[in-house]
């Protein structure tokens, strides 16, 4: 038996928001005081440090559950599955239903249990639950599917990332640029075969002693503003120190588990946080075995989508699955590692032969 994701299915905004859309913007530092030298300079060392050129914005009318069930309902599809089949829907989010120009979060019912609503499954055995565990949380879910299935408890999971981070940032804060919204979904289920594919290893870490509060939520920057209104916040430069420091190790502790070869690898899926610092993490993993990094070994989608946190990953194996992104594609046979960074502080990496 091999547990293999089955389908996958993405939503992805059609509002393209540029960089060119936060030229007026105030962006202050933290004490609240303008910065210096204009948004024209601010954006453009943004640019060159995250890579980030545009992202993706969800329409008014919509919530993150709804991006969520959008993106499952193409993911059973493309596995061609009965809903009803489902054992666990598992939705990776951060931040509920956070609705057009509302102060609060809604979560609930759970994200996990709208969807269900939403593509209308009967079967109260299929169990319903969001997961938060920052920007690792998709990878995580599929985790959690994985142990489930192995302990007989399921045959058939749904996990889904889905983020609308443009509903919880600070417009004066310049990390507000980075964050976008999307949803990715997979179908994880186990298939009879003979072949050692599917999922063949994974890793998981949780960093909370002096690292807990790298992400965080806080009041605006703009000190006139209601102070009781939170929006998510983040030490870039730890947090850009912290990735360094241990993902390149859990991706090596993952893929020496898995038996697997570095030179047999075709793909590293790394989420999507900032293009400088997801380039460093390929290159030090590599560099733990003495090795220089492959071309085109990583595919990103920063650039044009920005980091949707939880997903990130799904949407980019999606894309790459499709043969959506230039000179990136995977076929039945290849070895990939997935890997994920975020607030807790996370990290997880899987090895996965399609």
């Amino acid at each position: 038996m091999s547990i293999k994701i089955t389908g996958v299915g993405s939503c992805i905004p059609d509002q393209r928001i540029s960089n060119k859309n936060f030229l007026q913007h105030e962006f202050l530092n933290e004490d609240g005081a303008a910065i210096s030298g204009g948004n024209e300079m601010i954006i453009r060392k943004f640019k060159k440090i995250t890579g980030i050129e545009e992202r993706r914005y969800i329409d008014p009318a919509l919530n993150t559950s709804d991006l969520a069930a959008i993106a499952a309902q193409k993911a059973i599809e493309d596995a061609a599955i009965d809903p009803e089949s489902l054992d666990y829907i598992i939705v990776a989010q951060n931040f509920g239903d956070v609705k057009h120009n509302q102060k609060q979060s809604d979560a609930v019912p759970s994200l996990a249990s709208r969807v269900k609503h939403q593509l209308k499954i009967k079967n109260s055995a299929c169990v319903a639950y969001d997961l938060v565990f920052g920007c690792p949380g998709w990878l995580q879910g599929v985790i959690h599917a994985q142990a489930f299935i192995q302990a007989g408890m399921a045959k058939k999971c749904l996990i889904i990332g889905a983020e609308t981070l443009s509903r919880v940032v600070d417009s004066h804060d310049r990390d507000s640029m980075i964050f976008s919204d999307g949803a990715g979904a997979t179908i994880i289920e186990a298939v009879n075969n003979t072949e050692n594919d599917g999922i063949i290893a994974h890793e998981s870490a949780s960093y909370t002693l002096e690292e807990a509060y790298y992400l965080t939520f806080e009041a605006s920057y703009n000190k006139k503003l209601e102070r009781d209104i939170r929006f998510i916040k983040m030490n870039g430069r730890k947090i850009y120190n912290f990735a360094l420091s241990y993902v390149p190790q859990a991706m090596k502790n993952c893929l020496d588990k898995s038996g697997i070869q570095i030179n047999q690898l075709k793909k590293i899926f790394l989420h999507q946080a900032n293009e400088k610092m997801d380039q460093a993490i390929c290159e030090r993993f590599y560099k733990l075995y003495n090795l220089e990094m492959p071309p085109h070994i990583m595919p990103m989608s920063i650039a044009e989508l920005g980091n949707s946190s939880v997903a990130t990953l799904p949407t980019l194996f999606d894309l790459v699955k499709n043969n959506q992104l230039e000179n990136q594609e995977v076929k039945t046979g290849d070895v990939v590692l997935f890997a994920s960074v975020g607030a807790g502080m996370n990290i997880n990496a899987m090895v996965y032969k399609l």
